[in-house]
C-alpha cells in the first residue's frame, strides 16, 4: 500500500498538449523577432499609404490634362478670334468664329456626357432643380415656371441643378380664401 501511495504522490498531472500544425513553428516567436517583423509590416504598410496617395494624385493630374488637352483649342480659337477683329474690325467675322468656338464647346461636353437639364415647364425636382422663389402664376402648383441658371447632369449625376422659379398655382380671388 504504501508503494501504491508513493507512485501517486509522484505522479504528476500531465498537460494534453494539442499537437503541432504542419509546417508551424514548434517554439513561440522570440519577442526580438515579433517586434522587428511588426515593424517591417508597419513600415511596409505605410509605404502603401505613400503610394497609393500618390497614383491618386497622379491619376487626377492625368485627368485634368486630358480635360485640358480638349478645352486648348477652344482658347486657341477665341484667341485667334479677338486677334482677327482687332487687325480687322470686321464684327460679322467674329461673331461667326464665336459660335464656331460655342459648336466646338459644345461637342465637347456632350463627349464627356454632359447635358442640360430642361427644366422649363417640368415639375421641380429638388435632385436637379434649386428653387430660388414661388411665383404666382396660372399653371400648376410646383411646376418650374422660369429658370434663371441652366442646369447639367453627367452620366445620370447632376453636375449643378438648373436654378428656377416655382409656380405657387394660381392665386386664390378674394371670396376663394375665406
Amino acid at each position: 500500500m504504501i508503494d501504491r501511495e508513493k507512485r501517486i504522490e509522484n505522479a504528476q498531472p500531465t498537460k494534453a498538449e494539442p499537437p503541432a500544425a504542419e509546417g508551424a513553428r514548434s517554439e513561440p516567436l522570440e519577442t526580438p523577432d515579433l517586434v522587428d517583423r511588426i515593424q517591417r509590416l508597419q513600415a511596409e504598410f505605410e509605404n502603401y499609404k505613400k503610394r497609393v496617395t500618390r497614383e491618386s494624385g497622379e491619376r487626377e493630374d492625368r485627368a485634368v490634362d486630358r480635360f485640358l488637352l480638349d478645352v486648348l483649342p477652344l482658347y486657341d480659337g477665341l484667341q485667334l478670334a479677338f486677334e482677327n477683329y482687332n487687325r480687322d474690325h470686321d464684327a460679322n467675322a467674329f461673331v461667326s468664329g464665336v459660335e464656331r468656338i460655342f459648336a466646338q464647346f459644345e461637342q465637347i461636353l456632350t463627349g464627356h456626357g454632359v447635358a442640360q437639364i430642361d427644366a422649363h415647364g417640368q415639375v421641380f425636382d429638388p435632385a436637379l432643380h434649386e428653387a430660388l422663389m414661388s411665383l404666382t402664376s396660372d399653371q400648376e402648383k410646383n411646376v418650374n415656371i422660369e429658370v434663371f441658371s441652366p442646369g447639367y447632369v453627367r452620366n445620370g449625376r447632376t453636375l449643378r441643378p438648373s436654378k428656377v422659379g416655382v409656380s405657387q398655382g394660381p392665386a386664390l380671388a378674394p371670396e376663394e380664401e375665406e
